[in-house]
């Protein structure tokens, strides 16, 4: 705990604000809810959640091997997960929606890259004491130049992902229809897999790799249960995702657990309210119907 909560939110905000590294965690939360939802709210339509949980947990050898070889944290995360996204697309193409079929060689990788993590981390013979926010993220520490880099790698990936999104959402919603208009599916989504691993790797910094999918799942998820019109869809799932890193890094500052536990923890509650609305509005619905037909 490194703040004493008044109830007086905004007087709080100033306080919490007032210190370097709060602002850049809020600076660098929002930069990573940018990218995790448009990039999260592709990979549920595309059913591709297994493929991007494999490319999460790949960030952890690449932060573990970037630390043994004396590099930037943020460089093992981007060039595992982008390598991973590579190795994931070559594999042949499986049934409509995804990579079901290759489940298991995909799974294999994941596998293998929890077991290179913890040689990395074995090889490295020292104290590695942010083993802990690797696995499970932290907000401490992160520097302005982080920062930086984040912002720049979130806007090109954003700007690429803008400039293939019209296409790509044919090709998730039909691949089949989509390539028979000439639509290049296999590019596309290879293409959309490296951009998934940056942001995978983008998230990793600040949930940890084993909470990745706190924020690349479930606001785009929630999203998707809520509205049907992918615009207004994906616009939905950018503000729940800032909504739950912002709520995630408030509370964490003045609690003594981690953020990865609140963050995980409002993004599934906003699930679970989104879940019960739609249910109660489905009940609703057909008891009109029925109400309709007696009279």
């Amino acid at each position: 705990m490194t703040g004493t909560f008044t109830w007086n939110l905004i007087g709080d905000l100033q306080d919490m604000w007032s210190l370097p590294f709060m602002l850049n965690a809020f600076r660098a939360g929002t930069v990573v809810a940018l990218l995790a939802a448009p990039a999260g709210w592709f990979m549920v339509l595309r059913r591709q959640s297994f493929a991007g949980h494999t490319l999460a947990l790949v960030g952890f050898p690449g932060a573990a091997a970037a630390v043994w070889l004396g590099l930037g944290v943020a460089t093992g995360y981007v060039s595992f997960c982008v390598i991973a996204a590579l190795v994931i697309a070559a594999l042949p193409a499986g049934t409509r929606g995804g990579y079901s079929e290759q489940s298991a060689v995909i799974g294999t990788v994941q596998a293998f890259a929890l077991a290179s993590g913890m040689l990395f981390v074995a090889l490295y013979k020292g104290f590695l004491n942010g083993t802990n926010a690797l696995l499970f993220g932290s907000f401490l520490g992160i520097t302005a130049g982080q920062v930086t880099t984040l912002a720049v790698l979130a806007a090109v990936a954003l700007a690429v992902l803008a400039a293939v999104g019209r296409p790509l959402l044919f090709a998730s919603i039909d691949a089949d229809v989509a390539q028979a208009h000439g639509v290049p599916v296999r590019a596309l989504g290879t293409v959309f897999l490296v951009l998934l691993g940056v942001a995978v790797a983008e998230v990793g910094q600040i949930t940890g790799v084993l909470l990745v999918f706190a924020l690349l799942v479930l606001p785009p998820a929630t999203a998707q249960v809520l509205v049907a019109r992918p615009v207004a869809s994906l616009a939905l799932s950018v503000v729940l995702a800032l909504v739950t890193v912002w709520v995630a890094l408030f509370v964490a500052y003045y609690s003594p657990y981690p953020i990865g536990f609140w963050l995980t923890t409002v993004a599934f509650g906003l699930y679970a309210l989104a879940q019960a609305a739609t249910a109660v509005r489905g009940r609703l619905a057909v008891r009109g119907r029925l109400a309709v037909a007696g009279g």
